[in-house]
């Protein structure tokens, strides 16, 4: 093998490196545990990727900026109990708001993203027009919108929905393998493709990642984008909350907790850089399904819960480590 192509190979191995170990802990699970690979765990890894891949597709749109947002699963959690209280069942016996007539699903759904919304504005106006770090205004947003929820709900479980919300979550073809969760999260999954790749808007994003000073000077409207990009985050994040809330058939607070630090993990796996100016959505998908395949495999070799967390750390630190030596690599 001539030095090109070992230098192919090396690079090959050095930008997939997460994802082949994920593959290779994949298929040692599923020689030692027969039943991880099942028409059941099928179906449970595709619903928990639909999920978390609408969230991601949020968060990437603010990594590719040289952003973040820390507060992707706390407006998930809204998002979900928002949808709930909207959504329960009339003659629930304890239900949140006790004269509130039946309300169709869409406009639920509608009203959560509305509210999400008009945080990710939030977001991106201080980012963009008080210049305050990503990392510090999405972390300050996340404590505030916990506390919102917290005193929202008052910090008790939601339950009770009527069976319309719940049964559409449940719907599923090809003899229950298709979820329609795993459809939504291709159609989200699709308009992102052709947001990022075909319009303005994407141009505009990848140049502002690649140096937002240069896109400035090149005429582009940084400060706009930038609220585009967090509030269309938002709007991911409490579809995100309605579906999941759905699928679980309660929801509370906690809801999506800790969902952005496996968003922004799954993204930069699938090849999102943190560094800004990279990012494909099949890139995207593909770490998402890599990071819960992890999981997964975790929970059939028995591993305890305690330790998942550990290595879902490492995982996470690996991934970024890993980012910044291909940055430092090209400079």
């Amino acid at each position: 093998m001539d030095t090109a192509k070992k230098n192919q190979v090396g690079a090959f191995l050095q930008n997939h490196a997460m994802v082949i170990l994920m593959i290779l802990v994949a298929i040692v699970v599923g020689i030692l545990k027969p039943n991880f690979i099942s028409g059941a765990n099928f179906k449970n890894l595709s619903v928990n990727t639909a999920v978390r891949f609408i969230v991601a597709l949020g968060v990437s749109g603010c990594l590719i900026t040289k952003g973040t947002d820390l507060s992707a699963g706390r407006l998930v959690g809204l998002g979900a109990c928002i949808s709930g209280v909207l959504l329960q069942r009339i003659d629930y016996s304890d239900r949140f708001f006790p004269g509130l007539p039946d309300m169709p699903i869409i406009v639920a759904l509608l009203i959560a993203v509305a509210v999400c919304s008009i945080f990710g504005i939030a977001n991106g106006l201080i980012i963009s027009y008080l210049k305050v770090p990503p990392f510090l205004t999405t972390l300050g947003m996340q404590i505030f919108v916990y506390g919102i929820c917290l005193v929202f709900t008052g910090a008790k479980p939601i339950g009770g929905f009527k069976k319309s919300y719940t049964g559409f979550a449940n719907i599923a073809f090809i003899n229950g393998y298709l979820s329609v969760l795993v459809i939504v999260a291709f159609i989200c999954g699709l308009y992102m493709w052709f947001l990022y790749n075909k319009t303005r808007h994407g141009k505009y994003m990848y140049a502002i990642g690649g140096n937002e000073s240069a896109a400035e000077v090149a005429g582009i409207n940084t400060k706009a984008t930038l609220i585009r990009i967090y509030m269309l985050a938002s709007i991911m994040y409490a579809l995100a909350g309605f579906l999941w809330a759905a699928k679980s058939g309660g929801t509370s607070v906690n809801m999506g907790q800790g969902y952005e630090l496996e968003a922004i993990a799954a993204c930069t796996i699938g090849g999102v850089s943190v560094n800004g100016g990279v990012g494909r959505v099949s890139g995207i998908l593909v770490g998402v399904l890599v990071f819960e395949l992890l999981k997964i495999s975790l929970q059939f070799m028995g591993v305890e819960t305690s330790y998942t967390y550990i290595v879902q750390g490492l995982v996470i630190i690996i991934a970024v480590a890993l980012d910044l030596r291909k940055y430092l690599a090209k400079k």
